[in-house]
């Protein structure tokens, strides 16, 4: 396989969980007596340009399908996140019904529905009809395609660049990371800006991160390796922020390359930080699997001591992390009897691969386990803060990553 940025050949492997389904394929009961599809979960690093990759094994269509499970309104937290990020960009940017949003990989309308309360024009790009649906019964103008330099070209072309391109979790999503950026620099306008925000590669080493490894995402992202693919479109990042989303995040900033904005001091900063820490050195890529695999095994000895006191086991959040830790872990409902979840797109499926069932949050009560172990670490503390009750029986949280810990 070659670098999907720079096509250096790739021959370094940073990760490898060896084989399982798409994280986002939640299958119905009917689909549990078929043969289910599995594709190498093997993650491979550049030691060129630096960029942390899956393994090619499918295309991107067979991943984002039109009932695509995922839908960004679930979490209360990403909502308030989604728009504090509005209030705060419409003001920097001094956005008016004169200007024009686009969000790349728009999901359910969970953003873009703030810049239609203000009256700022907008225009969501999203290829899952069961999101875009969601978003254009809430008001939301929705574009159904996936984003590249095609796309950009038609909307450049129909006086469609924008002032403002945003896209939150998508940049890491994207198979060919060079046209995707190509597509930015097309739509966006002369004087334009960029956010894009991604998990932090930096903070998925130090912290043991190894679930945010999955299908959906084809590359893992550094600021090192984002500022080369920019510079190589004829873009440039100019400035960013750290965020304690998603266990630790990048919000940056960029423009084309002869905007007069200076790139800031925290650009510089940041280059030099993630230098330091060992971006840049493949020994620190190559200790990271010994690193999920003891968050793995770790996880393994608990559920098996619970299990040999008899003690029930529950999970809460059927997220794409949850699954990449419960496949490598080789986890079926002997272990975890079944998994709650807020979204009714994913109640009364199972999870892909452990085949665990998916039920409503009120099975909680009614079943009482001890233990629920949160899945989606990120957002624990909504999680206790929206189901307290379960310590009325004696019940327990516990999260697996990026440390086997009981939650007070």
């Amino acid at each position: 396989m070659k670098c999907r940025h720079c096509h250096a050949q790739l021959q370094h492997v940073f990760l490898d969980l060896g084989h399982a389904p798409p994280s986002n394929a939640y299958l119905s009961e009917v689909q549990l007596r078929a043969p289910e599809t599995t594709f190498p979960l093997k993650i491979l690093v550049c030691d060129t340009c630096w960029l942390v990759q899956t393994e090619d094994y499918t295309a991107a269509d067979e991943l984002f399908s039109s009932d695509y499970a995922y839908f960004s309104s679930t979490s209360q937290g990403w909502l308030r996140h989604a728009k504090a990020y509005c209030d705060k960009i419409t003001e920097a940017l001094h956005l008016t019904r004169d200007s024009f949003v686009i969000e790349v990989a728009s999901n359910d309308g969970y953003l873009l529905k703030n810049f239609v309360a203000a009256g700022i024009p907008c225009l969501g790009i999203e290829p899952t009809a069961s999101t875009a649906d969601a978003a254009e019964k809430i008001g939301v103008p929705v574009l159904r395609a996936f984003f590249g330099a095609a796309t950009a070209t038609k909307l450049a072309q129909g006086g469609r660049q924008a002032d403002l391109i945003c896209g939150n979790n998508v940049y890491a999503h994207v198979p060919d990371i060079n046209d995707f950026t190509a597509g930015l620099r097309i739509a966006l306008k002369p004087g334009g800006t960029i956010n894009l925000e991604f998990p932090h590669l930096k903070n998925m080493i130090a912290c043991n991160q190894f679930d945010t490894a999955y299908h959906e995402h084809f590359s893992y992202l550094s600021l090192t390796a984002v500022a080369r693919i920019f510079e190589k479109a004829g873009l440039r990042v100019f400035d960013l922020e750290e965020l304690p989303t998603h266990g630790g995040s990048l919000r940056i900033y960029g423009c084309h390359q002869d905007d007069p904005r200076q790139t800031t001091a925290a650009m510089t900063a940041m280059l030099a930080e993630e230098k330091h820490f060992g971006l840049q050195d493949l020994r620190l890529y190559q200790a990271f699997q010994q690193k999920a695999d003891k968050v793995k095994n770790d996880f393994l000895g608990f559920l098996i001591e619970q299990k040999r006191a008899s003690k029930s086991v529950a999970a809460y959040g059927a997220a794409a992390k949850g699954n990449t830790l419960m496949n490598y872990a080789g986890l079926k409902h002997d272990l975890i009897s079944f998994i709650c979840d807020a979204a009714p797109s994913k109640q009364n499926k199972f999870m892909p691969g452990s085949h665990i069932p998916i039920l409503p949050p009120d099975e909680l009560a009614r079943r009482k386990p001890d233990w629920v172990v949160i899945l989606p670490w990120n957002i624990s503390s909504e999680v206790l803060q929206q189901h307290e009750q379960i310590k009325s029986w004696g019940g327990r949280f516990v999260v697996a990553v990026p440390e086997l810990k009981v939650l007070p």
